[in-house]
């Protein structure tokens, strides 16, 4: 059994998600003061207006996690050890962009909205092939 052919779809959509959420991750902790300051006016005239500083820390723990576990799963698919950190990884992957869709519809940004679900898609792909 070759694993690369056998699972190249998940390989491309694990790939594509350790790409996504560690370098969204990354630049959440290298540009902090920016984006929170650009999140704090985006969701100033919402119910979570208070609590951007904490919602900002848990995405980035969050995005960070999905991404690293991607990265852990890919590897552990490649070796032939198993799927279950792939799994574990799309399935925090798709609670992020939920978190994210949820935000961005709460901020009335449709827009940026209609943005994650072009995410979301292959996201939730990927977690029905691991399955």
């Amino acid at each position: 059994m070759n694993v690369l052919t056998d699972y190249a779809a998940e390989v491309l959509l694990l790939i594509f998600l350790v790409i996504t959420f560690i370098q969204s991750g990354l630049d959440k902790l290298l540009d902090w003061k920016g984006n929170l300051t650009w999140l704090s006016d985006h969701f100033s005239q919402t119910p979570f207006k208070t609590f951007v500083p904490t919602l900002f820390i848990v995405l980035t723990i969050m995005e960070l996690a999905a991404g690293i576990l991607c990265g852990i799963g890919l590897i552990q698919l490649l070796m032939g050890s198993g799927n279950n950190l792939a799994f574990l990884g799309a399935l925090v992957s798709c609670i992020v962009l939920l978190m994210l869709l949820f935000g961005q519809r709460i901020a009335k940004d449709y827009e940026g909205a209609r943005t994650i679900v072009v995410y979301f898609i292959p996201a939730i792909f990927l977690l029905f092939l691991l399955q």
